[in-house]
């Protein structure tokens, strides 16, 4: 059994009452001692006269007014509030999050300094590096599809790795169960907190490859892949589409990691764990002779975006894209609630 320093659970008590607020204590009695009903929920005062119900998050302190009742769809708000809060707030995700930033301004200088892909030329790369010096607004298509194959999936390995596994490791899972939470709430609220991660991850490199591309490269009318033209603004509205496309793929890899992270009590377990399913994965999806399996890949639908990038769009690709991830989120969060509600929490 793991044991919790006093600064841990100080941490953990906090983290509690942001979630659900104060929790009122009983009340002494007349030899002091504290007295309550058989479920805990009446305090009673000086002389056994019942006090106010000692409801978590309902008691506002000081102001002496009847406590409010607070609503399940509340509470679980107010814990993936704090959730997240303490996920953004933690120097290792602000360096992942600083890093996935960074890249697309190193990418962009190095175009703009030594030209973009010859398409001429072999190794020339994909068709959207070529009309990254054309249009500004390619880098963010570009900048993507570079990181989507490792970086990105890494950090969101490190988050979601480390939302049960990490808590268990630490010793803090239990004070967490402790709380009126319930085990499937928790569970759907560390999820939920990695998918805000995923999108803040997506989002970081995509404002940072616009403002460079807009910086560094002429901007206009782009010209899509399949040879149309669209205006500028509807350009931006299409890099949103594709921002929520890598999101959902991102969020279908953090429901294997966080599955994987109920299996252990060492996050970089999970977290390693996770990293060589992905590239086991990739490895597979460019074997020819294991093409009938590549359709099934989570892999292989990530860059799957590009389908934004033709006239008409291509809808039916990034549809099956989008079943592939819904499947892998449903099947492996499945695995994480049956394995993370069954087990004993000794930790």
């Amino acid at each position: 059994m793991s044991t919790v320093s006093g600064k841990e659970a100080v941490s953990t008590e906090n983290a509690t009452r942001a979630a659900f607020g104060p929790v009122a204590a009983p009340a002494a009695g007349p030899a002091g001692a504290a007295t309550t009903d058989p479920a805990g929920t009446l305090a009673a005062g000086p002389g056994g006269v019942p006090g106010p119900v000692a409801e978590a998050g309902a008691v506002r302190a000081g102001t002496g007014a009847p406590p409010r009742p607070v609503g399940a769809v509340r509470a679980w708000l107010r814990l993936l509030g704090s959730e997240v809060g303490l996920t953004l707030r933690r120097p290792r995700n602000i360096a992942m999050l600083a890093v996935l930033a960074v890249i697309p301004v190193l990418f962009g200088i190095a175009l703009r300094v030594f030209g973009g892909p010859d398409e001429g030329e072999p190794g020339g790369g994909p068709a959207i590096l070529q009309q990254v010096t054309g249009n500004g607004l390619f880098l963010a298509f570009a900048a993507l599809s570079v990181l989507v194959q490792l970086l990105l999936p890494v950090a969101v390995a490190v988050v979601s790795g480390d939302s049960i596994a990490g808590e268990a490791g630490t010793g803090t899972l239990r004070y967490l169960l402790a709380v009126p939470a319930g085990r499937t709430r928790l569970l759907a609220v560390k999820y939920a907190n990695t998918v805000v991660f995923c999108l803040a991850a997506v989002t970081a490199v995509v404002l940072s490859a616009l403002l460079t591309g807009l910086a560094l490269f002429p901007a206009g009318p782009i010209t899509l892949l399949s040879g149309g033209t669209i205006p500028f603004a509807e350009g931006v509205l299409r890099i949103g589409v594709v921002v929520l496309y890598v999101t959902a793929g991102m969020a279908a890899l953090a429901a294997v990691a966080l599955a994987l992270s109920t299996f252990t009590e060492v996050s970089i377990g999970a977290i390693a764990a996770t990293v060589v399913v992905v590239i086991v994965a990739q490895v597979l999806g460019v074997v020819p002779q294991l093409a009938v399996i590549q359709p099934y890949l989570l892999t292989t639908w990530w860059s799957g975006f590009d389908g934004v990038l033709r006239d008409p769009v291509a809808l039916g690709d990034m549809a099956d894209g989008l079943l592939v991830f819904g499947a892998y989120a449903v099947v492996f969060g499945s695995v994480a609630w049956a394995r993370f509600t069954g087990k004993d929490i000794t930790s």
